[in-house]
């Protein structure tokens, strides 16, 4: 049977053992409103300087990493 333009068979098995868990996965951001102690923040930029990150990005690295430890 030919198939039209935009149909596609599925396999009935396909390897997935080299895949990468996430590999596309983006999460969305989220716009909120934040209180932390002036020394935190400070302390976040200049780390952030250092690294040429932007500090909002280091803080969301050293969260998400926390949160996969714990």
């Amino acid at each position: 049977m030919k198939r039209s333009k935009g149909e596609f068979e599925l396999k009935k098995e396909y390897d997935f053992s080299k895949g990468i868990r996430g590999r596309f996965y983006r999460p969305t951001k989220v716009s909120t409103t934040l209180r932390i102690d002036d020394d935190i923040l400070i302390f976040f930029k200049k780390l952030a300087s250092e690294k040429k990150l932007p500090y909002q990005t280091l803080m969301n690295v050293v969260l998400r990493d926390y949160t996969q430890h714990h």
